[in-house]
């Protein structure tokens, strides 16, 4: 088997990310569908999809870790006389990877940025249920789940439009779009500079990608006005 071939296969199962990622987003949209029919009360179905997510997270990981040690073997290997080389790489990327996946905790998994923005979105729809149910004041609500009542916080204050895809910076809690955002750090770090907040005010002066969690329960709020607009 050639290295072009072994990269093309593993280029196949990259592509497989995208409908885990795409699989994730369902499970967070039916588990903030249960806790709106549910009244913000948590149950033992929330688990059974919490649990999905991290095993879809696991999968997600044991991809990127086929393709860093494949990458890592293949480039030794085309320094190496052929086809000796060859000979041992199955069972170089075997070990390898088995290596590296004894190495992945069950804590790194938690930190699987859709896991992270699973757990914020679910515990942001249980207390905003639970507080509508007692009539409390908004300013009564925590800071994330104020701003996203307010339509103006659905303005990215990079583009000035209404965001599509809305992520929270886990650093200063300030939103921006996620497409506009990811553009803008590139730029940034490709010039060799830092990507400070666009917010007013805001101190936060290096946005970095990992900092981003998409924010499902604001992207539902903005889906819902848009629709009722229709």
């Amino acid at each position: 088997m050639s290295l072009s071939a072994v990269h093309s296969m593993v280029s196949s199962l990259k592509s497989c990310q995208t409908d885990i990622g795409t699989g994730m987003d369902i499970i967070t949209n039916l588990a903030l569908d249960l806790v709106e029919s549910q009244e913000g009360e948590e149950n033992s179905d929330l688990k059974k999809l919490e649990d999905m997510m991290v095993d879809c997270a696991r999968l997600d990981r044991e991809i990127n870790c086929v393709d860093e040690v494949v990458h890592h073997i293949t480039t030794e290997a085309r320094h190496q006389q052929y086809p000796e080389a060859l000979f041992a790489l199955s069972d170089r990327v075997r070990d390898q990877y088995t290596e590296a996946m004894s190495r992945l905790s069950d804590a790194e998994l938690q930190n699987h940025d859709k896991v992270v923005s699973f757990k914020e979105s679910i515990r942001s729809s249980i207390k905003q249920a639970n507080s509508n149910t007692a009539e409390d004041t908004e300013e009564e609500l925590d800071e994330d789940i104020a701003v996203t009542q307010s339509q103006v916080n659905f303005i990215c204050p990079l583009t000035q439009v209404e965001m599509k895809n809305p992520v929270k910076n886990r650093k200063c809690c300030h939103y921006y779009d996620q497409e506009a955002a990811l553009s803008m750090i590139k730029t940034k770090h490709d010039n060799r500079k830092k990507f400070r907040c666009p917010k007013v005010g805001c101190s936060n002066t290096d946005v970095r990608k990992e900092d981003l969690i998409l924010d499902t329960m604001m992207k539902r709020m903005i889906q819902k006005k848009q629709n009722s607009k229709t």
